[in-house]
Parts: C-alpha cells; structure tokens; sequence
C-alpha cells in the first residue's frame, strides 16, 4: 500500500467536484451530458478521495477508466453540439486519465524472486 499521498489525487478530486458541479453552472445542460457530469463526476471524487486516504492501484485503474469514457463520451452521447460540455468532459477527461497513468506509472514495480 502507498503511503504517500500525491498531488495527482487532488487534481482529480477537483477535477470530479468540477464535473459532477458544472451542469449547474449552465456547462452541460442537455440531459445526456448532464447525467454523465453528475454519475462520473461523483464517481472521480469519491475514487480520488478513496485514494488519498487509502492509496491503492485498483483506484487509479478505475480512474484511468472513467476518464477515458469522460473524453470519448460527448461522441458516443452525442452531445458534440454542446461546446461546452463537449470540451469540459474532453479536458476533464484527458486529465483525470493522465494522472491515473501518471500515478500508476510512479509505483515501483514489484518482482518476484
């Protein structure tokens, strides 16, 4: 287990806050994409959060995960027409899996004898 915690885990808290708070401030109101902000937005803060109390990989592997459907997900929802929305969960996304893979790629590998 990691003790430490990193600085790429509260990117990604904030980042989840920002997600799941911007269909209310006008950023994704359109239903699709405002649902996607609320679910995976809550679901980035609650791993982030659960990762800087108790740093595990699997945490990160969620993380990488989620962020990769935030940044495709204006495509597959089809809600590309929504600028807005559409770059927040692109930007949003880009970061959040970057800093997954960043953080997974930081821990030592460990090998069997």
């Amino acid at each position: 287990m990691e003790q430490r915690q990193r600085w790429q885990d509260w990117v990604s808290l904030i980042l989840g806050i920002w997600l799941f708070l911007s269909p209310f401030f006008g950023i994704g109101i359109v239903e699709t994409a405002a649902w996607n902000s609320w679910i995976f937005g809550a679901v980035v803060a609650v791993m982030s959060a659960w990762a800087l109390a108790r740093p595990q990989i699997w945490e990160e592997w969620i993380n990488l995960v989620v962020g990769i459907w935030i940044l495709i997900a204006p495509f597959v929802l089809a809600f590309t027409a929504e600028n807005a929305a559409m770059w927040n969960h692109v930007i949003v996304g880009f970061i959040v899996a970057a800093d997954a893979v960043w953080v997974m790629s930081q821990r030592p590998v460990r090998r069997q004898a």
